[in-house]
């Protein structure tokens, strides 16, 4: 892939840009296997590739320039706009709708936050693509000052736009280097975006998290489904659960021709812990659209809820998907002395993985796989099934 933003100089986010994919994906999968090498992998499957562009289904761009001309993309080392409309890796509905969404900054007056006088208002734009070509908008703002504005125009935003089913402001009024605030203020009548992934539909709320490659969610989940159909486990946790993806796909599973979800054997008693209140509700209503009684799920710390179980309540399965940081050494000790079976481990750090197994010495790897979930970066996805060593008896 060819970006001319990055020929230029003025955008080098994409550290991997212009080198061959499959060389990409070939350096992935061995670093993957390298820093795994100690634990003895028994099958290493072929990688997932994405789609080289247009793969992005969120795109998170600062908003820069004035509120005549805006930019939407990044700031430069002085804190002056860079516009990225055009970038190739965000979704083409992303594409379509920058142009749109910066005439509506000029239209309400949404004068743009200034980091250098910390002046303005308008500081990030987060937009989501659904696999269904639905958006979700954000306008994360200093302050509710906009705020009438916003109301009064937004029926012209979406006529333009009629892709546009959820908007909304965040408020992030502290002059600080993250993307959003805690405060959420939904304009629309529909407050979540339908994810639809394989047979499964999760409903995404505007602080919820989501994987960024919906192709490559997609084949994660179904691959992950694959591997735990052929466990069969009564019982599971899937802890970090985020939206419910892993616990949703647990839960179902295609028919005999492969063409709708149906229980399998009434389905395994799912439990999905997550920290974060506005993806529990997401994954609630999803959970709860599909009717799945044996599936629930709970606000909490992923490790207090392992350590706080009683013996009686461990699970045959547990499923993790933690952010970079990896699980850590309580949740790694305490899956280790447990007597769960088996360990589905998503990362997204291959090193923080490898960290975990090392404490995880009786949790032995029989599978694992990349999921380039990010093409044109060095990041990347790589899933493991872990099973419980044998002890030998002499």
């Amino acid at each position: 892939m060819d970006c001319a933003y990055f020929d230029a100089g003025r955008c080098r986010s994409c550290s991997l840009m212009g080198q061959p994919y499959a060389d990409q994906l070939a350096g992935k999968q061995a670093h993957a296997e390298a820093l795994l090498a100690p634990f003895a992998v028994d099958s290493w499957l072929t990688p997932v590739a994405s789609a080289e562009a247009s793969y992005r289904n969120k795109a998170k761009m600062v908003v820069g320039g004035t509120v005549d001309a805006p930019t939407i993309g990044i700031l430069d080392a002085d804190g002056h706009g860079i516009d990225l409309q055009a970038c190739g890796i965000c979704s083409p509905g992303h594409r379509a709708a920058f142009p749109a969404i910066a005439r509506f900054i000029t239209l309400a007056r949404i004068r743009p936050y200034d980091v250098a006088t910390r002046t303005g208002e308008l500081k990030h734009l987060i937009v989501t693509e659904s696999p269904d070509g639905e958006l979700m908008i954000r306008f994360v703002l200093r302050s509710t000052e906009p705020v009438a504005r916003i109301r009064k125009h937004l029926p012209s935003l979406l006529a333009e736009l009629p892709s546009a089913r959820v908007v909304t402001v965040n408020l992030l009024p502290e002059h600080k280097a993250v993307v959003e605030g805690a405060d959420e203020i939904v304009l629309t009548e529909q407050q979540t975006l339908p994810m639809r992934l394989n047979d499964v539909t999760m409903h995404l709320r505007p602080q919820s998290f989501f994987q960024t490659n919906s192709e490559i969610a997609a084949a994660l989940y179904a691959v992950a489904r694959d591997w735990i159909r052929d466990l069969a486990p009564d019982s599971a946790w899937d802890l970090y659960s985020g939206v419910g993806g892993f616990a949703l796909h647990l839960a179902t599973a295609a028919d005999a021709s492969g063409t709708g979800p149906a229980p399998v054997a009434g389905g395994p008693q799912v439990t999905g812990i997550e920290t974060s209140v506005e993806a529990v509700a997401s994954a609630e209503l999803s959970r709860s659209d599909a009717a799945l009684e044996r599936v629930r799920f709970a606000a909490g710390d992923a490790t207090a809820f392992a350590l706080g179980a009683e013996a009686s309540a461990v699970p045959d399965l547990v499923v993790v998907n933690p952010p970079r940081r990896g699980i850590g050494p309580e949740l790694a000790a305490w899956l280790e002395a447990s007597e769960v079976s088996n360990v589905l481990y998503s990362s997204c750090n291959a090193a923080s993985l490898a960290k975990d197994l090392a404490a995880m010495p009786s949790l032995r790897p029989v599978r694992a796989r990349v999921f380039d979930m990010f093409p044109q970066t060095t990041h990347f996805e790589v899933m493991v099934l872990l099973e419980r060593r044998v002890p030998v008896v002499e």
